[in-house]
């Protein structure tokens, strides 16, 4: 099998496993409860949150572990919606508050954020900006508060899928209350401007959001430079198991707690912790990140390899997004390629790579079986017709030459045959 579909999920490490084992029938205690059996799984936790926040530069109490990324987005939105409908928020007496420990003098320091202010004040109709290539979990967050009375703002991107910047700052208005742009796109792997966007959230005072669940452990993420208030990430991306995640929310944002029932996630996110999924997830965070620089120069090469050969072989393709063979190429995931493919539905060319022993895909795990086109595909302009023709490749550093070059034949044969039937 050549496993060409990395950006849906991965296969989780040798040294991810055996630092999860014994929490499933060792040190398999419940973090809340007091006795000593009992705190060996808390201080796993803990040392955990703490290992993230460090390849993170943050503080540990501004991790909060979740069930994955979609959960990290919903909460990013919904909170920030439902704090800015007047709902009780972290820092201002709630049951969280009290859960949490939060003092007087740091819910003053807290309050003193301009994005803290933005959620506080603003009332009635929140408004919050997207891109238009923006993961499910976001935009379809964004569609259920706006069920519930909010008004949201979807920013264009251009041809390789960049945002407007722009538009992305007319669009604020004084009822803005939240930006969420991802960092970069699950489908083409465009990386988006962090840094710009972050200037103009602080600038109107509006809270910055990140869907990093493509780009944590991939590229270099400074929260404090990039301005960034709140972000996303999910352990199955980079070697780690499914099921966990985490939500970065920054000391000052005040936003009210999102599951309610015990104490854990000091009151904000309450359900018993996931104990081993979240040993895996800080284990496998902590070898994406020491890795990174080496792994994205192979990984690099590939995908400029990858690209001239698809070239090569297969007539009348696109290139969809970023043209990593030119110099913006930095701007797109060095582990994605994706193309659209004339004459074809992408579909039906899975299926006979499938038969092949290829995996691949034709846009997002999550939106796959839709009998919709892609809607990223769509915001870059393309018809419906070339939607339904895009063809992603997600691949690791491990990737073998030959097998490159057999997949690149397969696509070949795959598609002579379907432009003939």
């Amino acid at each position: 099998m050549i496993y060409l579909d990395h950006a849906a999920t991965t296969a989780v490490s040798k040294s991810v496993r055996e630092a999860m084992l014994p929490y499933f029938s060792e040190d398999y205690g419940n973090p809340s409860s007091l006795y000593l059996f009992a705190q060996k799984a808390k201080k796993a936790v803990e040392d955990s949150r703490r290992s993230l926040a460090g390849l993170l530069d943050i503080n540990p109490r501004e991790v909060y572990f979740t069930s994955g990324g979609t959960e990290a987005d919903n909460w990013a939105i919904l909170s920030a919606f439902y704090s800015a409908m007047g709902k009780k928020s972290s820092v201002s007496g709630s049951g969280a508050e009290q859960k949490s420990g939060v003092s007087g003098s740091e819910a003053e320091q807290k309050s003193s954020l301009p994005g803290a202010e933005a959620v506080e004040q603003k009332q009635k109709k929140p408004h919050i900006i997207c891109s238009a290539i923006e993961h499910h979990a976001i935009l379809e967050s964004c569609k259920f508060v706006e069920s519930l009375g909010a008004r949201v703002s979807r920013i264009p991107v251009d041809h390789e899928g960049l945002l407007d910047l722009e538009a992305l700052e007319q669009a604020i208005i004084e009822d803005t209350v939240l930006i969420s742009v991802m960092a970069a796109n699950n489908e083409m792997g465009t990386i988006q401007d962090l840094r710009t966007i972050g200037e103009i959230a602080k600038k109107h005072g509006v809270l910055f959001h990140t869907d990093a669940v493509q780009a944590f452990g991939q590229i270099p993420l400074s929260l404090e430079e990039m301005g960034i208030d709140l972000l996303s990430a999910s352990a199955h991306k980079l070697h780690g198991p499914k099921g966990v995640g985490l939500l970065v929310i920054r000391k000052g944002v005040r936003l009210p707690a999102f599951l309610h029932g015990g104490a854990q996630e000091r009151g904000f996110r309450a359900g018993t912790e996931n104990v081993p999924g979240i040993v895996g997830f800080a284990k496998a965070a902590e070898e994406a990140f020491a890795g990174m620089s080496e792994r994205e120069k192979r990984k690099r090469e590939l995908q400029k390899l990858f690209f001239r050969r698809l070239l090569e072989e297969v007539p009348r393709i696109k290139i969809t997004g970023v043209n990593p063979l030119e110099a913006s190429g930095e701007k797109r995931l060095s582990g994605n390629v994706h193309i659209c493919i004339e004459g074809i539905e992408a579909e039906s060319l899975l299926l006979l790579l499938d038969q092949k022993g290829i995996c691949a895909s034709a846009g997002s795990a999550c939106a796959s079986g839709s009998v919709e086109p892609s809607h990223v595909l769509l915001a870059l302009g393309k018809s419906h017709v070339e939607a339904y023709s895009g063809l992603r490749l997600s691949f690791e550093e491990d990737l073998k030459e030959e097998e490159l070059e057999f997949t690149v034949e397969a696509i070949r044969e795959g598609v002579e045959r379907l432009r003939r039937e």
